[in-house]
């Protein structure tokens, strides 16, 4: 099968893309509007994008409240979604008013961070404190279309992980059992029996440059 995207010629019940790029973390981003109420929504189109220093990005077809009070507040917290808070990163994704706090809405707690505004999830394992750094808008389809999507950036300025998931130095980031979007309704686990390691390519010897470093 072949199609082109804006055509929509791939004769299928559904568009397919969002079932091919999988499996997609799912950023769980907390904000508090400038009224001071906390916001938790789930985000599958979400992933670090550096690392020195960090940055990760998440990213909304409509403008949503987690962009605006991102851009208003310059601050933002992404927590891990795991197979135990499953049910409760569902439920944050209800469409409510934007006066709704979700921690009340799905009993969750919110625990102060330490360098932004936002609350963290205090039942997930992992937090990244951010500031918001720039928002882009993606070109439409058309030249006269508005944007297609909002992907908004942020520095990492701060990291909380649960000690329980530290193990000789090193994170058992598959211990967490994070969650991850596939296609339609479906979602994945990390199921830590299936996690391998497998080691890179050591640079040939007669190329002392090696191969460029990647991400």
């Amino acid at each position: 099968m072949y199609y082109e995207p804006a055509k929509g010629d791939h004769g299928l019940e559904r568009d397919p893309f969002k079932a091919l790029v999988v499996p997609r973390p799912i950023g769980w981003i907390s904000t508090v509007s400038k009224e001071g109420v906390a916001n938790l929504a789930p985000y599958s189109f979400f992933n670090a994008v550096a690392s020195r220093p960090p940055y990760v990005m998440f990213s909304s077809e409509t403008a949503k409240d987690s962009m605006r009070n991102a851009e208003e507040t310059g601050e933002f917290v992404c927590c891990l979604a795991t197979w135990d808070l499953r049910a409760q990163m569902n439920a944050t994704a209800a469409p409510v008013a934007p006066g709704v706090d979700e921690f009340a809405l799905t009993g969750l707690t919110p625990v102060a961070s330490t360098s932004v505004r936002p609350p963290r999830v205090k039942e997930s394992p992992v937090a990244l404190e951010c500031r918001w750094w720039k928002t882009l808008a993606l070109p439409g389809a058309g030249e006269r279309d508005g944007p297609s999507a909002h992907v908004v950036l942020g520095r990492v300025v701060g990291v909380h992980v649960d000690d329980a998931f530290l193990d000789g130095g090193l994170v058992d980031s598959a211990a967490m059992r994070p969650i991850a979007r596939l296609g339609y309704m479906n979602y994945a686990v990390v199921n830590p029996e299936a996690v391998f390691t497998i080691e890179r390519p050591s640079c040939p010897a007669e190329d002392p440059g090696g191969p460029p470093a990647r991400a």
